[in-house]
């Protein structure tokens, strides 16, 4: 993120009065050189060093990449400029900011001052300030009821942060110096004779610094951390699961994962699995749900209930002489799931049939159904019918008879080709 424009513009003016540029010296008005040192709230005898932890501290806190304000990042960007160059803090503490009139702009962006102090060196707009640290992804696994009438949970997670003894050194102060292992490489290379003449190249991570480049003696280390820079940080999150979030969808925890000194906190993302429902399935914002019924209730009509994901009863009524038939599926509308971000918008409640049909009638039941059903297709015979027997059988094994394969003629066609070609480059 860049943000442009000079940061002086935020002090500039405050103090008013005529007289312009640094015509304001030889006013009597008293001087108002207070500003910048509540801004970085440190003392007006502080030292640069002071300076430079306080505002590095409120820099990582306040930076746009970590959701901080914009107009404070570029406030205690254009203090900590000011007061950390000798000349023009030795200006402001007597002049205040009329002093600085007409020799403060460098053109510097907030970014550009926060490159400058944490190592990115100066005319770094192409720079984006501190690298942002990985995410932590985690899974939460919710039911369909909890994504239906919505549900706080509580999680707990572990990361690093800072070690606030040693503000994030690692000890004290300069007590990084560079590894003499690998003289700042991170890397060291050994060579290993694989054969008479022939040796192979290995490189590895320097065991001395781990990598790093720089390593600190173990007299300079933190007793809080024992050098590692961080410490272990608890914190449980309340992760809100909203009505109507859906399977795969992330919930985000803003700069609440791991913080690498100098670095912005990366994220905690939540993803949550929806977990399988023994009544309903969802699709979207739509429910189904099947429901088993007898050949009688399908055809003389039935009364049931659904009992929904919040414990309502819903009653339905198939009227008598309304025939349902197998795989066949009603609507009710409004009864789905609730759409996420506008929840009194619903989806449909699907309501899929299934008629159990009996295995086999008793002959009574079955003289008494002629009388009332529909007559039954007469099919005129001849007698010279061959009678064949039925079965039982998966329509999946449609196209497997005989072997399933081509047939042999097709087989011949192939091989009859496949001749020709042959006898044709034998005559060749």
């Amino acid at each position: 993120m860049f943000f442009g424009g000079d940061p002086f513009e935020h002090f500039a003016g405050m103090h008013g009065g005529g007289g312009g540029g640094r015509g304001g010296r030889g006013s009597d008005k008293p001087v108002d050189n207070n500003k910048l040192y509540e801004v970085l709230g440190v003392a007006k005898d502080a030292d640069e060093n002071e300076i430079r932890k306080a505002y590095k501290k409120l820099a990582l806190r306040n930076h746009p990449d970590k959701g901080g304000d914009v107009e404070k990042f570029k406030e205690i960007s254009a203090a900590a400029e000011i007061l950390c160059d000798a000349e023009k803090r030795k200006t402001y503490d007597q002049y205040g900011m009329e002093g600085l009139e007409g020799q403060g702009g460098e053109g510097h962006s907030a970014e550009d001052i926060f490159s400058m102090f944490f190592g990115g060196g100066g005319g770094g707009r192409g720079r984006r300030g501190p690298q942002k640290g990985e995410d932590i992804v985690h899974s939460i696994k919710a039911s369909l009821e909890d994504l239906y009438n919505g549900k706080t949970v509580k999680l707990a997670i572990s990361r690093n942060k800072p070690c606030p003894d040693c503000e994030g050194r690692g000890g004290k102060e300069g007590c990084e110096k560079t590894c003499s292992d690998c003289n700042g490489r991170g890397v060291k290379i050994q060579l290993r004779q694989i054969g008479p003449g022939m040796v192979q190249q290995m490189q590895s991570a320097c065991p001395t610094c781990r990598g790093a480049g720089k390593s600190i003696s173990e007299k300079d280390k933190c007793k809080s951390c024992k050098g590692s820079k961080v410490y272990k940080d608890r914190k449980v999150l309340e992760v809100n699961i909203e009505k109507g979030m859906s399977h795969g969808q992330k919930i985000r925890f803003s700069g609440e994962a791991d913080e690498v000194p100098g670095t912005i906190a990366g994220d905690v993302i939540i993803v949550i699995q929806q977990k399988d429902h023994e009544t309903f399935k969802r699709k979207g914002a739509d429910l189904v749900v099947t429901m088993d019924v007898s050949l009688s209730e399908a055809l003389c009509g039935f009364t049931r209930t659904i009992t929904h994901l919040d414990n309502r009863v819903l009653k339905f009524e198939i009227p008598a002489g309304e025939v349902i038939k197998h795989d066949s599926v009603k609507l009710v509308k409004g009864e789905g799931m609730p759409q996420h971000g506008n929840i009194f918008n619903k989806g449909g409640l699907f309501i899929h049939f299934s008629v159990n049909f009996p295995a086999t009638l008793p002959t009574a039941t079955v003289a008494q159904l002629k009388k009332v059903l529909p007559p039954v297709q007469q099919v005129m015979l001849s007698g010279e019918e061959e009678e064949v027997e039925l079965a039982p059988v998966d329509m999946s094994q449609f196209g497997r008879g005989a072997g399933g394969g081509r047939s042999a003629h097709e087989e011949d066609d192939d091989d009859s080709s496949g001749g020709a070609q042959r006898v044709q480059c034998g005559q060749a």
